[in-house]
């Protein structure tokens, strides 16, 4: 793609397919989308370029672990919320704890998570974070009894607006994306589980600072 026109023309090709796409599309789904062979470095020059053309707008191009993909500035994402007044999944402390050691500390078990929360892990914590698509049974230790190995999936990392694990903010900064109030052990093995609100770095502007989840 030598010539101008080419190159403007491959720019629309992947702002098209990018827009109308509800899911981020990887670099190998966006070479689908020409005829001739296009070079991974060509494409990611289009979609620098592409992401360029769109600074100052309203809408972002990003990328994340699973792709590029399309997103509402966080500045306008309250306004957004106006048309779907839906609130954010809220979760107890004890499935955000939860989290929060399997992002940090992946792989582990559920026997790695108990010794360090120092209470049982239930398995409908579990189930509830492999229902939301953020964790996923990787592997198992070699071990008796061979435990199953939890990790964070792709789309935990693609939620969070994250390319990479290592983009993983620090416990402190996590804490900033939750409002929750202090929870004792003996209040959540009685069934009193206070919950928190996840909020998506497109609306940590309005988040609180309170307590963060201790993992040690």
């Amino acid at each position: 793609m030598s010539q101008l026109f080419d190159v403007q023309q491959a720019k629309q090709i992947l702002e098209a397919a990018l827009l109308a796409s509800s899911e981020p599309l990887s670099l190998a789904d966006l070479k689908k989308l020409f005829d001739e062979d296009l070079g991974t470095e060509t494409l990611r020059r289009l979609l620098t370029d592409l992401a360029d053309d769109w600074q100052g707008r309203s809408v972002e191009l990003v990328s994340v672990a699973s792709g590029w993909r399309f997103r509402t500035r966080p500045e306008f994402q309250r306004f957004i919320d106006r048309l779907r007044p839906e609130k954010p999944p809220r979760y107890s402390r004890a499935v955000l704890e939860t989290l929060a050691i399997i992002a940090y500390r992946q792989p582990v078990t559920r026997g790695d998570i108990e010794d360090i929360r120092g209470v049982v892990v239930s398995t409908g914590i579990i189930k509830a974070l492999q229902a939301r698509g953020w964790i996923d049974v990787v592997g198992n230790r070699e071990v008796p009894g061979r435990p199953e190995l939890l990790a964070t999936t792709k789309q935990f990392l693609d939620d969070l607006n994250l390319r990479s694990l290592e983009e993983l903010p620090s416990l402190d900064e996590l804490g900033q994306l939750v409002e929750t109030p202090a929870l004792s052990p003996a209040r959540e093995e009685a069934g009193q589980q206070d919950t928190l609100e996840i909020v998506m770095p497109a609306e940590a502007d309005s988040a609180g600072s309170d307590s963060r989840p201790a993992l040690n």
